[in-house]
C-alpha cells in the first residue's frame, strides 16, 4: 500500500508540473481563429515552447527531485503511515519511531534501489511520451495564445522575445518550473502530500458512494450481455464479473 501511495504522489506532482493545462476547462464550441492571429501566436509559442522542452524539463533536475522525494518518503515514521489507516492511538504509539525505510529494508534489502529504478523507468517512459506530444501541445498553445492575446499583444510579445533578454526568458520560461530552487520546495511538500493521500482517496470514494454499484453480469439484460460480449471479443457464456476494486482500508490492511 505504501509503495503505491509513494508512486501515486510522485506521479501526481510530476503531472501537476508538466501538464498544468490539463486542469483547464475545455471549450466545447470554440469560435474560429483568424489565420493571421493564429500565425502570430504560433511564432510566439515557438519561442516559449521550442523543440525538446519536455526533455529539458524532465531531465536531470526532475531526477534529483524524485530522489529527494523518495528520501523524504522513506523517512516517514511508520506511525504517521499507520494513522492513515485510522488505527487507535495506542496502536499508533506502539509503533515507536521506526521509519518506513527501516521496516521496508527488512522485507526488501533493495527497497530504495527498486523504488528508485522503477520510478526513473516510469519517468523515462513519461519523457518519451511527453516529447512525442510536443507538436500537439504547441498547436494547443498556439490556439490558446491566439485567443488570450490580441494581435497587438502578440506582436509586442514577439518583439520582446526577439531581444536578447526576451529570448533568454522565452527559452527558460517553461523549464523554470524545474529549477532546483523550485524543486527544493516541491520536495519539501512530499511528507504532507503522502500524509494527505488517504484523504484524497477517501474523498474520491465518498464522492461516488451515492451512485448505484456497477451491475453484475447476471443483472444485465440479454441485449446488454450480447453487446458486451461482442465489444470484448468473447463468447457470451465466458463473460465474468470484474474483480471489485479494494477500498483504502482493504488495500492498506490496517
Amino acid at each position: 500500500m505504501t509503495m503505491k501511495l509513494i508512486r501515486a504522489a510522485l506521479l501526481a506532482v510530476t503531472c501537476a508540473l508538466t501538464t498544468p493545462a490539463l486542469a483547464q476547462p475545455a471549450v466545447l464550441v470554440p469560435a474560429p481563429i483568424a489565420p493571421a492571429q493564429l500565425e502570430a501566436a504560433t511564432v510566439v509559442v515557438a519561442k516559449v515552447f521550442p523543440d525538446g522542452t519536455y526533455k529539458r524539463m524532465l531531465g536531470e533536475n526532475l531526477s534529483k527531485m524524485m530522489d529527494g522525494m523518495l528520501d523524504g518518503a522513506a523517512k516517514l515514521p511508520m506511525r504517521s503511515i499507520a494513522a492513515m489507516g485510522n488505527l487507535d492511538e495506542d496502536q499508533i504509539a506502539a509503533l515507536g519511531d521506526a521509519t518506513l525505510a527501516e521496516v521496508m529494508v527488512i522485507y526488501d534489502p533493495h527497497f530504495r534501489e527498486r523504488l528508485q529504478i522503477g520510478t526513473r523507468a516510469m519517468m523515462d517512459s513519461m519523457t518519451d511520451m511527453m516529447t512525442s506530444m510536443e507538436p500537439r501541445v504547441r498547436s494547443g498553445l498556439s490556439r490558446a495564445y491566439a485567443r488570450r492575446f490580441t494581435a497587438q499583444q502578440l506582436g509586442e510579445l514577439n518583439a520582446f522575445f526577439s531581444t536578447p533578454t526576451g529570448g533568454a526568458y522565452a527559452a527558460e520560461s517553461m523549464s523554470l518550473f524545474m529549477d532546483p530552487e523550485v524543486m527544493t520546495e516541491m520536495t519539501a511538500m512530499m511528507p504532507e502530500l503522502m500524509t494527505r493521500m488517504p484523504e484524497f482517496i477517501k474523498a474520491m470514494e465518498t464522492s461516488t458512494a451515492g451512485l448505484p454499484k456497477p451491475r453484475k453480469i447476471d443483472e444485465l439484460s440479454k441485449a446488454d450481455r450480447t453487446k458486451l460480449a461482442k465489444l470484448l471479443g468473447v463468447k457470451e457464456k465466458d463473460l465474468r464479473d470484474p474483480p471489485a476494486a479494494p477500498t483504502f482500508e482493504q488495500e492498506s490492511g490496517l
